[in-house]
């Protein structure tokens, strides 16, 4: 690997993590400065000491105290560490805060276009080939997704309560629920959003109360406005090809920071 690539490769390394970096930058410098400062009023206080045993040597009026402008003379040097340090500290905070606003404004607009992307390519769908064939192609995307999850074989029904393997196919997990519960939930949201504005996907799995079904790193994050109300696909699938598993879809895809749209 020659030079120039390993810089251009030191450089990219370094501006997809430079929050991260920045942050990292931040965190030391507060205990630094608070290192230093307190390093420094140590010093500043022997310093002054034998400062004010001086003057009192060379002055007539005996334990004058050392006037503001005396004191700061005296010990500013101390400081300097510092307060250099407290501006790289608040100029690395800022930056780091400056960049991870930055790049959650790309993502939301990406993720905005993707979503009407998708949309807009559903709707071609449809218009082309009619929405019977495109229910079954869903249909199929559902069975497979449901395939390819893992943590199945966790959800055992051996009751008689009524409820069945479900899919949920925006976090890839299996639970145990029925319909009932599931459109309830799908209501609860509607009903959330419409009295306080917003609901997020967490806010979903809340409803639905099934223990296998638990929040992700996002579905705080992602959720449902008043410009967009919950909407949800149900697909009858077959996990292993022999046990009954509702996969649920989101029909209208959740929108990042739907409190943002408020």
């Amino acid at each position: 690997m020659n030079l120039n690539r390993l810089a251009s490769k030191t450089g990219k390394i370094l501006a997809d993590n430079s929050p991260a970096i920045l942050t990292a930058v931040g965190v030391t410098g507060t205990l630094a400065v608070a290192y230093l400062a307190g390093t420094a009023s140590f010093k500043a206080a022997e310093i002054l000491r034998e400062e004010q045993i001086k003057k009192d040597l060379h002055e007539i009026n005996k334990n004058e105290p050392l006037t503001p402008r005396e004191k700061f003379e005296a010990t500013w040097m101390l400081y300097l560490p510092a307060a250099s340090t407290s501006v790289l500290t608040v100029t690395s905070i800022i930056c780091a805060n400056r960049i991870g606003a930055r790049r959650a404004a790309a993502l939301a607009t990406a993720f905005n276009l993707s979503e009407r992307a998708i949309t807009e390519y559903r709707n071609k769908v449809v218009e082309k080939i009619g929405e019977n064939k495109e229910r079954s192609i869903r249909d199929e995307i559902a069975q497979d997704r449901v395939n390819r999850a893992p943590g199945g074989d966790r959800i055992l029904i051996t009751d008689d309560s009524g409820q069945v393997m479900c899919h949920d196919a925006f976090s890839n997990q299996f639970f145990k629920s029925d319909m009932e519960t599931i459109r309830k939930a799908v209501n609860d949201v509607n009903a959330q959003v419409l009295h306080h504005d917003y609901a997020t996907v967490t806010d979903f799995y809340d409803y639905i109360g099934a223990p296998e079904l638990e929040a992700t790193s996002i579905s705080g994050d992602l959720g449902w406005n008043t410009d967009k109300l919950l909407e949800a696909d149900y697909t009858s699938t077959l996990y292993k090809d022999k046990i009954p598993c509702i996969s649920i879809t989101f029909a209208t895809i959740p929108v990042r920071d739907p409190w943002r749209f408020v």
